[in-house]
């Protein structure tokens, strides 16, 4: 008598588990990988303010950060190590822990926001271009710029703004589409490359007057008061911050763990984004103490810091250092849409439709959403508030993350069933019911209740920054409750 045939329909190439030689990343990879998430305008800003504008004790915004970076070691770990031992994306280890069905929708939550925030990444990405393309049109001739073909606008673009956006769009896509192997090589390229960079602002800023911006610096160091108690809410605060930061790509991190050669570069690398944000935060205070120092020589009434780069350069009036400062930034933003946003929206559009896209055509898909989400960023979508919708859809990692920790380390003991992930059989251990596990789905909607209170509720909103630790402990504890034996 026959077996009957398993029906492997949720396969597909870009989803199978990693052939063993593909498994190239070492923790240097991985350092670069989290250099690359921390290298952003938005980081920059943020390490910047925290410091800076906040009347923060200058060490306890430092034990924060490495708290909160050490956090996010940990729960990278966890998620990680299942996705490197089986070298399965986010999206199908989900599969274990929700069936098929649930893995299809909830992971595409994660790809909608990826897909939304690449969009919005683009259209500032493509702001950057734009003052690239501006300064060269006044280098040539200052009165170009006031011709009336550059003073149309169509939804709220002008013809440089529309050529900018879909120049970077298809550029995106032509580097991003290549596969993870291409990919990695970008992701390593861009962390060097930023940080040579960020080294050359530095030294630029601090040779305009050594001593006085040296000066300006030690002065933002701050031992009084360290161990005072009510340093202990601000650390907390700090530590929520950087974490709610990064906590986008945790729950997805298994999308990159996968390619990690063992677990114990996973582990160095992680650790490794603690060097990253020491080595970023420095270099992004120094430029902007420096920064401020210069500029409160040259202007007399300057009554705020910039912490934003391109905010800096403005003030700086020097074309050579505006465009060579602008060329990092774009090498800096367009790595960080890649990581953050690109990767995960393509294996989880993936596995919603597994039988009908690949890596290029999802790919494509992303690349013509986020155009739409950039060319409509300014009138429309920035106008309704369309990032609280982001923000409420984003309070679903948390608890993803949740389920499956405690379904892998908990209720499986680290075991997954390779063949039974990839069927539709009904005499498949993740089939559940129909393809949904409800005692996952409950837990996940538990969990959503409970992170996204912080978003809605007034009385909550004081727990904002740890809205994800929330969704993730209570999904972790329902669905470890309800699915023990």
């Amino acid at each position: 008598m026959n077996q009957p045939k398993v029906k492997y329909s949720l396969s597909n190439w870009d989803l199978v588990t990693v052939n063993p030689n593909y498994k190239t990343w070492n923790w240097k990879d991985l350092f670069c990988f989290w250099g690359v998430n921390i290298q952003s305008v938005i980081g920059f800003s943020l390490i910047a303010s925290l410091y800076i504008i906040y009347s923060l004790n200058t060490f306890v915004v430092f034990f924060g950060t490495i708290l909160g970076s050490f956090l996010v070691y940990i729960f990278s770990n966890l998620i990680g190590r299942p996705s490197q031992k089986f070298g399965l994306p986010f999206a199908v280890l989900l599969r274990s822990s929700l069936g098929f069905n649930g893995a299809k929708f909830f992971g595409l939550l994660r790809s909608l926001v990826g897909i939304f925030l690449f969009g919005i990444q683009t259209y500032f990405l493509s702001k950057l271009v734009v003052y690239l393309i501006r300064i060269l049109i006044f280098s040539i001739d200052n009165t170009l710029l006031d011709q009336e073909i550059f003073l149309t606008f169509l939804l709220g673009l002008n013809l440089i703004d529309w050529f900018s956006i879909i120049v970077v769009i298809i550029f995106q896509t032509m580097l991003f589409s290549i596969g993870i192997q291409y990919n990695k090589k970008l992701i390593n390229y861009s962390a060097i490359i930023v940080y040579v960079g960020m080294v050359i602002f530095f030294l630029t800023v601090l040779l305009s007057d050594v001593k006085t911006t040296t000066q300006a610096f030690s002065n933002i160091l701050n031992f009084e008061n360290l161990l005072n108690k009510n340093n202990i809410l601000p650390l907390l605060t700090v530590a929520g911050t950087i974490f709610a930061y990064f906590s986008i790509i945790i729950v997805s991190f298994g999308d990159f763990s996968r390619y990690v050669k063992n677990k114990e570069d996973l582990n160095k690398g992680n650790l490794s984004l603690i060097l990253n944000l020491i080595i970023f935060s420095f270099f992004s205070i120094a430029i902007v103490v420096g920064s401020d120092v210069f500029l409160n020589q040259k202007f007399q009434d300057m009554d705020r810091i910039f912490t934003n780069p391109t905010d800096i350069i403005g003030k700086f009036d020097n074309l050579q250092i505006t465009i060579v400062v602008l060329f990092f930034i774009i090498i800096a933003s367009a790595s960080t849409n890649l990581v953050a946003n690109y990767i995960p929206s393509q294996y989880s559009l993936i596995n919603f439709l597994p039988n009908k896209l690949n890596l290029k055509s999802s790919s494509y898909t992303i690349s013509i959403l986020g155009l739409i989400v950039g060319i409509f960023w300014l009138t429309v979508l920035s106008q309704i508030g369309v990032l609280s919708f982001i923000d409420t859809f984003s309070c679903f990692f948390g608890p993803l993350f949740g389920v499956i920790i405690a379904d892998y380390y908990l209720i499986k003991n680290q075991t997954l069933s390779n063949k039974d992930l990839y069927s539709v059989e009904t005499q498949s251990i993740y089939y559940y019911s129909r393809g949904w596990h409800i005692k996952g789905t409950y837990s996940i909607i538990l969990g959503f209740i409970f992170s996204a209170s912080t978003i809605w509720n007034s009385n909550l909103m004081f727990l904002q920054s740890y809205a994800w630790i929330i969704g993730a402990f209570t999904s972790w504890v329902t669905y470890y409750l309800l699915a023990k034996k």
